[in-house]
């Protein structure tokens, strides 16, 4: 997936979600989300953690938007830690009262300030950064695809294709899915090799780390 920058051609953005989205049997718009948090991820490591960044790109046109929010909190605001006992960092985008009253005399608590940013070039880290937060979401959205395709029909005798063989188990292509087929569950002494076609009884489907 290229993501040389988010001043690249606004159609062929478009077309790399929708190749994508085929490819793995996901939506596009999925996919689109995916690629605004990598721009969005890559423009708080250009412009500062600090900032509070969000991305949009419309579906239509890939006409990319980056903005930067600022809200005003009071100035007495306390923010904990996930555990609730002990005090956390600032979230980003926030501006306390009075510092916001230095500059804009009708501030009050729960304004949002918007400020659009130009468009910027992805460094290396970035590029990579994305590519990963991309990778990462598509691979998330296709286990889900796969678990709520295959989670009703267990029971069920489906044919496949053998993918591999690790340490035993035998990993079996299912067309839009796959399924493993571990030692203690095979018939004995009933061995496979890669491409051999099999019918398979769908045991059971459930999520784990992996997939």
């Amino acid at each position: 997936m290229s993501l040389t920058g988010i001043s690249a051609n606004r159609l062929e953005l478009l077309q790399i979600a929708e190749a994508v989205a085929r490819e793995k049997s996901i939506d596009k718009e999925i996919v689109i989300e995916a690629i605004e948090e990598a721009i969005q991820k890559g423009a708080r490591s250009r412009y500062g953690a600090e900032h509070d960044i969000r991305v949009h790109i419309d579906t239509k046109t890939g006409e990319t938007t980056v903005k930067r929010f600022i809200t005003v909190v009071p100035d007495d605001a306390v923010y904990e830690s996930a555990d609730g006992e002990t005090p956390a960092e600032e979230p980003a985008g926030i501006r306390r009262l009075s510092d916001a009253l230095r500059d804009d005399k009708t501030a009050v608590v729960g304004k949002v300030y918007e400020e659009i940013l130009p468009p910027f070039e992805f460094g290396r880290v970035q590029t990579q950064m994305a590519r990963q937060v991309v990778t990462g979401k598509v691979r998330e959205a296709e286990r889900e695809r796969q678990h709520e395709e295959f989670k009703d029909r267990v029971g069920e005798i489906v044919n496949g294709t053998v993918k591999r063989v690790e340490y035993g188990n035998t990993v079996v292509d299912l067309g839009r899915g796959e399924g493993i087929m571990r030692r203690d569950q095979s018939i004995p002494r009933e061995n496979f090799n890669i491409g051999d076609r099999i019918r398979c009884y769908i045991y059971d489907v459930r999520r784990e780390a992996k997939g």
